[in-house]
């Protein structure tokens, strides 16, 4: 019995039939080809009045832009129906995105959230921006202080955070501030070095334990060192440092750290790259996720204050569950989940001009078609057929005067010179891919 049965009109029969025969070694099929020309433009009850049975199929699959509830059609022809991809062409990746990936989603490394000048802040905004981590994925909120002074009201702060069940972190070095916030409650300090040392066996709360000012790793482990001598628990961060000060000699350090405390839990911040490189954040956070999970990284503290670093919080936790998948299951970061690819697209095929060219002969209406490739927008009806990549002189030669027409005309040829532009995929009607976003 053949799995699947594949309804569409008479335009796009030819094109479906050419790619399942591709796909064919993967299951058994047959397609019903019903009286209209565009699949677009049926609906389910539409299709349930034409679609008389299932031809001994255990499954229907209609096109994905056809609208409707599908019990209509499985009332109809007595097995389950599913909606396929809007597009023919992404019938083979729609298929094998369907497999379970066992695991996937479950991460190691924790997300640190950090309120910048949380100091200057009401409390009514650092709880909004408190919820604001929370939803974007973060695990623990960390309030930032300024680099000299203190934090007055940070007691009633952290007491507030923790009430609202919130792991809170600490980003000074201001000793009453620090007691302040160890008395009503703060998880974990950042940071311990030479400097702050002696506070360190009256505290509660984890400490961060970092290489002192100016020195590398030897300070490094003497603050260690210091710590375990007195029992206090700790994370340690051997600093990463920006690009062109220092960066891969402080991923070595990381590297080195790892091999010397196999155990240790360590903390890695990203704010030195994410914010201080002219580069979207998301792949910068992809990237240094792979890093985080292969070195075994359990604590991440990003920020996001300039302006491409709006969403870090969200890219870190799509991209710690796509790293800790890959690394665990020893497979490629690839093809598992594309959320992380937001202005440029995941692999796509296009129609060839060959292919719109065969379209173009069998339209008899003069409603326009809008396709690209990745060299041209194509706009086509019974009467003409124009090829280009500026909207305004492919508008010029359609001859359009009503207003409304017009207006979805420009949209749409925007919307194509967009994705022309960025190597996006481009489906009339449909809005662009943006990934995450």
């Amino acid at each position: 019995m053949p799995e699947y049965l594949f309804v569409t009109g008479k335009l796009a029969a030819e094109a479906l039939t050419a790619t399942l025969e591709r796909m064919a070694p993967d299951f058994e099929y047959e397609v019903a080809v019903l009286n209209i020309s565009v699949a677009a433009l049926m609906n389910t009850r539409w299709v349930a009045s034409h679609l008389s049975h299932a031809h001994g199929c255990r499954q229907v699959m209609i096109p994905g832009l056809c609208q409707g509830d599908l019990s209509v059609i499985e009332e109809r022809v007595g097995v389950p129906v599913v909606r396929g991809p809007k597009d023919l062409k992404d019938l083979p990746v729609f298929f094998g995105r369907e497999r379970v990936r066992e695991g996937y989603g479950e991460y190691r490394v924790k997300i640190l959230a950090e309120i910048v000048d949380a100091y200057r802040m009401s409390w009514a905004d650092i709880l909004a921006r408190a919820e604001y981590y929370r939803a974007s994925g973060a695990d623990i909120i960390d309030l930032g202080c300024p680099v000299d002074g203190g934090f007055p009201n940070v007691g009633e702060v952290v007491t507030g955070l923790k009430e609202r069940g919130f792991t809170v972190s600490l980003d000074t070095f201001d000793q009453e501030t620090i007691l302040r916030a160890d008395e009503a409650g703060v998880d974990l300090l950042l940071s311990i070095n030479s400097r702050n040392m002696a506070l360190a066996p009256r505290l509660r709360c984890k400490v961060v334990v970092i290489p002192d000012f100016g020195e590398g790793l030897e300070s490094l482990e003497r603050n260690i060192a210091q710590l375990e001598e007195w029992g206090v628990p700790y994370v340690i961060d051997p600093i990463l440092d920006p690009l062109s000060f220092g960066f891969t000699e402080s991923l070595h350090r990381f590297y080195e750290t790892r091999r010397r405390h196999s155990e240790a839990e360590m903390l890695m911040g990203l704010g030195n790259l994410t914010e201080l490189t002219d580069a979207d954040s998301t792949g910068i956070n992809a990237l240094m996720a792979g890093i985080i999970t292969e070195l075994g990284i359990d604590y991440v503290l990003t920020t996001e204050v300039i302006s491409w670093t709006r969403g870090a919080v969200r890219e870190l936790d799509l991209a710690r569950k796509l790293m800790y998948y890959a690394h665990q299951n020893r497979v490629l970061p690839k093809e598992i989940d594309d959320s992380l690819i937001t202005v440029k697209d995941p692999p796509h095929e296009h129609y060839t001009e060959a292919e719109l060219r065969h379209l173009h002969q069998q339209i008899r209406d003069r409603n326009f078609r809008i396709f690209t490739d990745d060299r041209w927008i194509y706009v086509f009806n019974r009467d003409v057929f124009i090829r280009g990549t500026s909207p305004d002189e492919i508008f010029a030669q359609l001859d359009v005067d009503e207003a409304s027409h017009a207006f979805y005309l420009g949209r749409e040829l925007e919307r194509a010179a967009l994705a022309l532009r960025l190597g996006k995929k481009y489906i009339q009607e449909e809005e662009l891919r943006w990934g995450y976003l």
